[in-house]
C-alpha cells in the first residue's frame, strides 16, 4: 500500500518544488518508487504529458527525478494565467474553464472529487507520494473549499512537513506565525518543519531551530543550505526566470507579461560559451545580442502589444540591421509574422493585429489547442530533435516555404529570406545537444555541454544535499498510507 506526506509552505517560493524534486530522487536511490503530486499548481510553464495532457513543468522535473515518465495525475489542476484577475483552468490536462479569480474560488471545491482521484489513481503505482503544496497555508482567508493545502491534506487524510525560507528573513516568525493562524484540525497535521536556503554556519540557526519547535511542538527534519546549483534545474515560477553570465555569444530575451514555456531558455542558460539577458520592460534590447530569442506567451495579442509598448519593436529593426539574428518560438513565431487573425475574440476582442512583419507568414487563433510531444527533423543537419507542442493557431504564408523542421512528416516552421528570422511552434528545441551544437554553429558560437547529463547530475547532487542536511529517513517514515 502506498504512503504520502506533504511538503507544504510557510510563503510562496520558499522552494517546495525543488525540495520535492530531490527527495524523488533521493527514494528513487533508496530503491522505492515514487511519485510526484501537486493537487493545484499556478503557472504558464507548462509540460506535455505522456498522456496527451498538460501539467506544471515542476512536476515534469519532479516526475524525472523520480525516474517516471510525467502524467496528467500528477498535477490534476494547472492555472494559467491570462490577465490580472483570470486565468484558464485546465483539469486533469485539459481545459476546463477560463475563470476569473472570484468566481474560481466559488467553484474549485467542484474539482476535488477529480484531485482525489488523480491522487489514488497515482498512489496505486508507487510506494510512496510527495504532494506539494501551493502558496501557503497560513492563507487562511482561502481555505474554505481549499484543494492546494490544507483542504487536500483533510481530504486525503496525509500529513504535513512545513518549509520555511530562511534567505527572506523572518523564518521563525514564518513557521510560529502559521502555527498560531491555522485552526487546531489543520495545525495537528503538521507533524514536521524544516528551513530552507539557509547561507553560512548552519550551527548559528541551532537556537531558532529548538525555539520553533518549542513554540510549536513540531519535530525539526534539518536547516538545508542553499543549493548552489539551483539555477541548473528548469525554472518554474516567471519570477525564477533570471539572466545568466556566460561566455561571448550573447542571447536576448525580452521579459513578456505573459511569458510562457520558458524552459526554452534553461539549456541556452547552462552553456558556458553563452550569456542569456533578460531585458525587463522600460529597457532596451541590448545593442551587442547575437540573437533575439521571442519566447511563448500565454496571450499573444497582449504581449505583441507590451513588446512595442517598450520600444522592442524598434530596437529589433536595428537589431536585424546590424545582422544580428532573430528566434521566435510559439508565441514569438506568432509575433514576428504580417498579422494575428482572431476572428472569434478567443484572446480578447475580435479582430486583426499587425504583427512584427519580419516574417511573411499570418497567424489565425482557433479555439482548439494542439497538445503534443512530438519527434521533428532539423532541416538543415537531419538531426533528430524531440520536442513539444502546446498552442492556439495555425500559421501559415509564403516564408512557410523556408520551413526548417520536419515534425511528424510535416514542415514546421518559417524562415526569412536570409534566414536570419526563424519561427516555429516546437519547444523543446535546445534542451537537445544535436540541435542546439548546431543553431549556435550557425550564429558563430560553440556548444560545450550535454544538457540532460548535466541535468541528471545535479538531480542526483541535490538529493545528496537533502540526504546530508535533513532527517529524510524520520520525513519518509511520517508518510501515512493512502486510504
Amino acid at each position: 500500500m502506498a504512503k504520502a506526506i506533504m511538503i507544504q509552505g510557510a510563503g510562496s517560493n520558499v522552494g517546495k518544488s525543488m525540495i520535492v524534486a530531490g527527495l524523488a530522487r533521493a527514494c528513487l536511490r533508496r530503491g522505492l518508487s515514487v511519485a510526484p503530486f501537486k493537487p493545484q499548481n499556478m503557472s504558464n510553464n507548462a509540460a506535455v504529458t505522456i498522456d496527451g495532457g498538460e501539467i506544471g513543468r515542476a512536476q515534469a522535473l519532479q516526475a524525472r527525478a523520480a525516474g517516471r515518465d510525467p502524467v496528467i495525475d500528477m498535477n490534476p489542476v494547472l492555472l494559467k494565467p491570462e490577465t490580472d484577475t483570470g486565468a484558464q483552468v485546465i483539469l486533469q490536462g485539459r481545459r476546463f474553464a477560463t475563470l476569473r479569480a472570484r468566481d474560481y474560488g466559488l467553484r474549485k471545491h467542484e474539482l476535488l472529487p477529480s484531485v482525489l482521484e488523480s491522487f489514488r489513481r497515482l498512489a496505486a503505482t508507487v510506494d510512496i507520494v510527495l504532494v506539494e503544496g501551493a502558496g501557503s497555508p497560513a492563507e487562511i482567508n482561502l481555505r474554505k473549499g481549499d484543494i492546494a493545502n490544507m483542504g487536500f491534506a483533510e481530504a486525503a487524510d496525509i500529513p504535513v512537513v512545513l518549509t520555511g525560507d530562511i534567505d527572506r528573513g523572518g523564518v521563525i516568525a514564518q513557521l510560529v506565525g502559521t502555527h498560531a493562524v491555522l485552526p487546531e484540525g489543520d495545525r495537528s497535521r503538521i507533524k514536521a518543519f524544516l528551513v530552507n536556503k539557509f547561507r553560512g554556519d548552519v550551527s548559528l540557526f541551532d537556537e531558532g531551530m529548538a525555539e520553533i519547535a518549542t513554540r510549536t511542538g513540531w519535530t525539526g527534519l534539518g536547516v538545508l543550505p542553499w543549493f548552489a546549483d539551483a539555477w541548473r534545474l528548469p525554472a518554474e515560477d516567471v519570477m525564477d526566470v533570471a539572466s545568466r553570465p556566460g561566455g561571448a555569444f550573447k542571447v536576448a530575451v525580452p521579459r513578456l507579461n505573459r511569458i510562457a514555456n520558458f524552459d526554452d531558455l534553461d539549456p541556452l542558460a547552462a552553456e558556458p560559451g553563452v550569456t542569456v539577458e533578460i531585458v525587463e520592460p522600460g529597457r532596451a534590447l541590448p545593442g551587442d545580442a547575437n540573437l533575439v530569442l521571442i519566447p511563448g506567451s500565454k496571450s499573444t495579442i497582449a504581449d505583441l502589444a507590451h513588446f512595442r509598448a517598450q520600444g522592442w519593436d524598434i530596437d529589433l529593426h536595428a537589431h536585424l540591421r546590424r545582422g544580428g539574428r532573430v528566434l521566435g518560438i510559439c508565441g514569438g513565431y506568432q509575433m514576428l509574422g504580417r498579422e494575428i487573425i482572431d476572428a472569434d475574440g478567443i484572446e480578447g476582442a475580435p479582430g486583426r493585429v499587425p504583427g512584427l512583419g519580419h516574417l511573411d507568414v499570418a497567424t489565425t487563433m482557433q479555439p482548439e489547442k494542439r497538445l503534443a510531444r512530438t519527434e521533428a527533423i532539423y532541416r538543415p543537419t537531419g538531426d533528430r530533435v524531440s520536442g513539444y507542442e502546446i498552442h492556439l493557431g495555425r500559421t501559415e504564408g509564403p516564408d512557410c516555404a523556408r520551413a526548417w523542421l520536419t515534425v511528424d512528416g510535416r514542415s514546421e516552421g518559417a524562415a526569412s529570406a536570409d534566414g536570419k528570422v526563424r519561427g516555429c511552434y516546437l519547444h523543446g528545441l535546445f534542451a537537445e545537444d544535436a540541435f542546439r551544437a548546431a543553431y549556435l554553429a550557425e550564429c558563430g558560437a560553440v556548444s560545450g555541454l550535454s544538457y540532460d547529463e548535466g541535468l541528471e547530475e545535479t538531480l542526483d547532487a541535490l538529493a545528496a544535499h537533502l540526504e546530508a542536511h535533513l532527517d529524510v529517513a524520520a520525513l519518509i517514515e511520517a508518510a501515512t498510507p493512502v486510504s
